[in-house]
């Protein structure tokens, strides 16, 4: 194990990831002194740019959260370049722990237990987390630009007023994911040998935390909680975890 655990952080893997992250900073430093000089052009004011600027920033800092939660928790089964390469360019927390996690248990592995990990595992996980999500940068390069009018509108809506289809379907699939991995909590909470009720624990832990942020923020209008419902879910559900433990 400790062989797999210095390849999977070895110093050229942090140096190949430093440099694609490299890369991605300067082009945000190119985009972000474009729009500033086109916001100068058009005649907006400096001090307006300079605040929309940190303001933005400041905001960032807390939905990263999440990021790095996720980054943590990939990086104890898969190393810390390939997570944080992973989280930082193209990769969202949902997908990549969920791949992940699917990937180990097509190989025959009960899971991300840094125990059962080879070189060979990782490197099919890496695969299948990589090419997985390959369906959106190539649509988005070869059809994005044919129907980016229809993007950019905003929904349709019904004569009634209502959301029409699509909004509907949209609902409906995300549903119809968390319901696939609620029922793979629920399995392996029935009582036998091996069961586990802390997945399914944590699961409807974390939803009612979200339920309380969505009240808020939908209710009562906080919508700054939006920036970090997500992390303070998982973090709460996580710490509540702990405790159980414990006891």
């Amino acid at each position: 194990m400790g062989n797999y655990i210095s390849n999977v952080n070895s110093s050229i893997l942090y140096l190949i990831v430093a440099g694609v992250l490299g890369f991605v900073t300067i082009m945000c430093l190119v985009f972000m002194v474009k729009s500033y000089r086109a916001g100068i052009k058009i005649g907006m004011d400096k001090q307006v740019l300079r605040k929309t600027i940190i303001s933005s920033a400041t905001f960032t800092l807390l939905p990263s959260i999440s990021i790095l939660l996720g980054v943590i928790a990939l990086s104890g089964s898969l190393g810390v370049p390939f997570s944080w390469l992973r989280l930082s360019v193209i990769g969202a927390l949902q997908y990549e722990l969920n791949v992940a996690e699917m990937a180990a248990q097509s190989i025959g592995m009960s899971g991300l237990q840094v125990s059962d990990m080879t070189m060979a595992a990782f490197v099919t996980i890496a695969l299948v987390m990589t090419v997985g999500i390959l369906g959106g940068p190539i649509c988005n390069t070869f059809f994005l630009k044919k129907y980016l009018n229809k993007v950019q509108q905003a929904p349709k809506k019904e004569s009634t007023g209502k959301p029409g289809f699509g909004a509907y379907a949209t609902t409906a699939m995300f549903v119809g994911l968390c319901g696939a991995y609620i029922g793979a909590y629920v399995g392996k909470a029935i009582p036998r040998e091996g069961s586990d009720v802390m997945p399914l624990l944590v699961a409807l832990m974390s939803a009612a935390i979200m339920a309380v942020f969505e009240y808020f923020i939908q209710k009562k209008n906080v919508k700054v909680l939006e920036n970090f419902s997500l992390a303070a879910s998982m973090l709460l559900a996580m710490a509540i975890a702990v405790i159980i433990n414990l006891l």
